[in-house]
């Protein structure tokens, strides 16, 4: 029978017949020797669930009591044979009995068995204990190590002071905390990874009731009803596209019917009758499990110390080595079991199923519904970037069938015309052709057309849409994962850093607080943090301009050098090769800053001591968009809007560092040059960066790790058959967060949308990345990193918000690009006001100004004059200024003048129409679908109409009990005196 007093049991006792009869618990031994029966019964409990691993030799981790160690042989004899072999054998994640499954795991080191170590007792040996005291009195008045964010990784890289034996009291300390909760523990220190000792814990049926109804999980009922998509129209249409698409949809849920859904209801002990307990092994899956578990684990805590340390300090002290959930089983081998983390690696992992559709549902099922919605985003953003890679494609393709019309390239590649230009630099440079600039022109006109104006209108309302699509798909996903209202009640535990600095105040205060007041971290005590932030942030910041500035005098002067060579092959194409170069330099120096700034923001953020997890991963994630994405833009925002801009005019130039000259951009624009920038940033960063960083890394670790072994890989191989689940898992690498893949993808998203006027191809490269970056990622978390633990969230959080941000910015920029870099305001102008027929002849001419070469100032002029076979009296360069012979000589002509004004107003009129039409299409498109947002009414009604029959159901049960206790046989009553019926009367009638 099903026991519904499993929640009456107070936290801190474990019944073990009650565990012993739960579906997945070992039977255990009814009878035991009289001894035993007569120990005490927190040592018989301590027992009875602290299996160590049959084999392994006794050590100061063990029991001290030698009376105890005899007992723990007795609960092994029912789960081991004579040949010591389980006699429960079982593959996957299970305790030695092979029934109970291992929810979590903490890693830890142990010392190797040495014979000048002896071996005590822990209850016997006072000396130790004495010893163990005084060194914790010594180090009172020491501030302990501040425990680092992401402990498991600090806890590999960070060396402790702490004794072994300090480590092992703490560890024995919060060990027999988990039991007082209810926890079952076992451990393995005879594994087949030297040094390392590890602690299985499994909890049982009453605590995962107990805590699910604390954490409020919401769990399927009994109750189901009819899902239905809309109209009878809307549910064809969908059917329709489903079939059409089957092939296209992973090869999971097969069984499982979509028009059906259950009605979902936070836990609760007193209404265990409304769940469906028939299978209790899985009812809480095993995200679930490990998820409770670890809300355990973060309560707990170690107090007998001057200070209390939950598990993060303790990871982060070295206690514990690292703390996971276990996967779910092995993948490949002939022993592997069905299980979703095999399924997810065939459907999901595997390069061979890129073009499906990602089992989004079995993602939030294994992984929890955080992973599970970054995954469902990066596919909603990867689905939209089709279309505005096929428009882009277009625009592109519409720039190479013009290319031969153009009238403006045709101009400067015709030798009729002769016009002689102005050196590009000082000395070592000569007059040039304007012929010579033909192929940059004509390349320039691919990404510099009219259709570039539609593409740049056409990407704003495209981030509009994407963002709109998304935010009900969310809402989509929020009501099929059960996540409506989620977030209201949640409750975030502080932080270890937080609670340790609180407590350092709080010993600081002792005497000047008053009592029961309770003590917190105040903006004055976060003040010197806050002025380190701020002033490391800007000297940053500084360093991105300084580092752009000194890509700016590599150009300048390697492209003296190169007109001042004697090779025929380096004065060939200095253009080419000088763009080319300093985008490359600039690659590599975006790449190495990344990593530079991700761990400076990671500092910036510990300094801050934040109170709870959300805050400290909201303020990491600003600090980090902030760095990188000034060190990835500034190359190209200077590219964009100040190059060219600042240079001067011939005999007139502006110069830094000395006899730096700034440079100019080509003739036809810095458009071509900002192309070529934006096209090496993106595609380098996407293949070294994202893809080759995430391949390459692990497998030369793995190649590391292998040499260091000393095995080969068939020995390697060998051995891997022979770990266990959690053995194997402890080899993988820890989950570091989710910060990372979302700052590809958001910095990915404003290389698309911010200067896509300029590169058009842009988002077909972002597609291409996406579509490897989906199955890089899936294989990184099936294969690669120890599973995470199962986190809950009902949206992408802060990361909505830059990209809601970015789409803002990216028409204002976009407005800028078409405006002030493209000469696409220049043509207009003087089509429609300066043309003699209406046409673009002549343009190149009007863009064009004079300059007499006697005027250059002294020790400025070319060293080779007579470089073109006669002498050179006028020369062009690109600018709206009067000539020479006018009376305002150089000064800025009226035709500049009238194309800024032109800019100007086009950059007001862009930005009002785009942002007009955004925000019309983010009105017109509603937030929640019309279906979903019915079928929340209606699970709402049914959860009413549930609980009122629940209700009326007690009430009619209650009567017939009242009725039953009313009536009494005519036999009873002749040998019972008759009883007083006022009272039950009354209650009667309250029915």
């Amino acid at each position: 029978m099903e026991r519904q007093d499993d929640g009456d049991e107070p936290v801190g006792s474990l019944n073990h017949h009650d565990s012993a009869e739960e579906p997945g618990s070992p039977p255990l031994p009814r009878k035991l020797s009289g001894n035993l029966q007569q120990e005490d019964p927190a040592i018989m409990r301590r027992n009875d669930n602290y299996l160590p691993v049959p084999g392994e030799e006794k050590n100061l981790d063990a029991d001290f009591n030698a009376k105890a160690r005899s007992s723990e042989s007795i609960p092994m004899k029912n789960l081991y044979g004579d040949d010591v072999s389980p006699l429960y054998p079982r593959l996957g994640p299970y305790l030695s009995d092979g029934r109970r499954r291992v929810d979590y795991v903490l890693a830890y080191h142990i010392q190797k068995p040495s014979s000048v170590r002896r071996r005590s007792s822990r209850f016997a040996d006072n000396s130790f204990i004495r010893r163990l005291r005084r060194s914790l009195s010594m180090r009172g008045s020491q501030a302990p190590l501040q425990p680092k964010e992401d402990p498991e990784i600090a806890a590999q890289e960070q060396r402790t002071d702490y004794h072994e034996d300090d480590k092992r009291f703490r560890r024995e300390e919060f060990e027999e905390n988990l039991l007082e909760t209810g926890l079952e523990l076992e451990k393995d220190e005879g594994s087949k990874i030297p040094g390392i000792g590890f602690l299985k814990i499994h909890a049982p049926w009453n605590i995962l009731c107990r805590e699910a109804e604390f954490m409020k999980l919401k769990m399927p009922t009994k109750k189901v009803y009819d899902v239905k998509q809309g109209s009878n129209l809307v549910e064809k249409i969908r059917l329709f596209i489903h079939k059409v698409t089957a092939p296209l949809h992973p090869k999971v849920d097969a069984n499982r019917p979509q028009s059906v859904k259950s009605l979902s209801h936070p836990f609760s002990r007193e209404k265990q009758h409304l769940f469906d307990l028939s299978d209790r092994d899985k009812f809480f899956d095993s995200k679930t499990r490990s998820s409770i578990v670890y809300e355990v684990l973060k309560r707990t805590r170690c107090t007998r110390a001057k200070y209390s340390m939950g598990i993060t300090s303790l990871l982060a002290n070295g206690v514990y080595m690292s703390a996971y959930p276990l996967h779910d089983g092995d993948i490949e081998g002939v022993n592997a079991e069905p299980n979703d983390r095999k399924l997810l690696y065939e459907e999901w992992a595997s390069y061979s199923v890129f073009y499906k559709y990602q089992p989004i549902g079995l993602i939030r099922k294994y992984f929890g519904e955080k992973i599970g919605l970054y995954f469902a985003w990066l596919g909603v953003y990867t689905q939209m970037l089709i279309p505005a890679a096929i428009v882009g494609v277009i625009v592109f393709l519409y720039g190479c069938a013009t290319v031969d019309d153009n009238i403006p390239s045709m101009e400067i590649c015709d030798p009729r015309n002769n016009i002689t230009m102005c050196p590009l630099c000082d000395r070592a440079c000569s007059y040039w052709k304007l012929m010579t600039a033909c192929g940059t022109a004509r390349a320039s006109h691919l990404f510099d057309n009219p259709a570039t104006v539609f593409f740049s209108i056409f990407m704003a309302l495209w981030a509009v849409l994407f963002m709109e699509h998304w935010k009900r798909r969310q809402m989509r996903l929020n009501y099929i994962w059960d996540l409506t209202g989620f977030g209201e009640e949640e409750e975030d535990h502080n932080r270890a850093e937080y609670e340790f600095q609180v407590m350092q105040k709080t010993m600081r205060l002792e005497h000047s607080t008053p009592k029961g007041e309770k003590v917190k971290l105040t903006c004055t005590d976060r003040l010197p943090a806050y002025l380190t932030t701020v002033v490391t942030m800007c000297f940053m910041i500084a360093v991105t301009f300084a580092i752009v500035f000194g890509v700016i005098l590599y150009r300048i002067s390697i492209k003296a050098a190169l007109h001042i060579s004697n090779y025929p092959a380096a004065r060939s194409n200095i253009r080419a090769t000088v763009k080319t170069t300093a985008a490359i330099i600039n690659l590599i120096i975006i790449i190495i800053l990344d990593e530079i700034y991700a761990a400076i923001a990671r500092w910036l953020t510990t300094l801050e001591v934040p109170k709870t997890d959300k805050s400290f991963e909201e303020r990491l994630i600003f600090k980090t968009f902030i760095l990188k994405f000034v060190n990835a833009f500034t190359p190209i925002v200077y590219l964009a809007f100040f190059r060219g801009r600042l240079v001067g005019r011939p005999g007139n130039y502006l110069y830094v560092v000395g006899s730096y000259r700034m440079e100019e951009c080509a003739h036809a624009g810095c458009l071509m040059e900002l192309c070529i920038q934006l096209c090496i940033t993106m595609l380098g960063k996407q293949l070294i960066q994202n893809n080759l960083f995430e391949i390459g890394i692990p497998k030369l670790k793995k190649l590391l790790r292998r040499r260091k072994s000393e095995m080969d890989t068939k020995q390697e191989e060998e051995l891997n058959k022979t770990l266990q689940r959690h053995e194997k898992d402890h080899f993988l690498g820890p989950f570091v967060g989710l910060s990372p893949e979302y700052m590809e993808m958001i910095i990915q998203f404003g290389m698309v949308t911010l200067f896509v006027a300029s590169f058009p191809l842009a988002p077909l490269f972002a597609l291409l990345n996406n579509i490897i970056e989906i199955r890089l990622d899936a294989k990184k978390f099936v294969m690669e990193l120890r599973r995470p633990i199962a986190a809950k969230a009902k949206d992408i959080g802060i990361w909505y918000n830059l990209l809601r941000g970015l789409s803002k910015v990216a028409v204002i920029v976009n407005a800028f690009v078409i405006s002030f870099t493209s000469d696409f305001i220049p043509r207009l102008v003087y089509q429609y006001m300066y043309s003699p027929d209406g046409t673009m002849h002549g343009f190149i001419n009007h863009t064009l100004s004079y300059f007499n070469v006697s005027d250059f100032q002294p020790g400025t002029e070319p060293l080779q004059p007579m470089h073109l076979g006669y002498h050179v009296e006028i020369c062009r360069y690109k600018d709206y200024r009067e000539p020479p012979w006018s009376s305002t000589p150089y000064e800025l002509s009226k035709e500049f003048w009238a194309i800024l004004a032109a800019r100007l107003a086009f950059v007001i009129v862009f930005q009002n129409v785009v942002m007009l039409m955004s925000d019309f299409v983010d009105w017109l498109i509603p937030d929640i679908p019309k279906d979903i947002s019915l079928q929340i009414h209606k699970e709402k009604i049914l959860m009413v109409e549930l609980f009122m029959k629940e209700e009326q159901g007690k009430r009619l049960a209650a009567r017939d009990n009242h009725n039953q206790d009313n009536f009494t046989s005519p036999s009873s009553a002749d040998q019972s005196p008759p009883q007083p019926r006022s009272r039950p009367v009354s209650h009667a009638n309250c029915y």
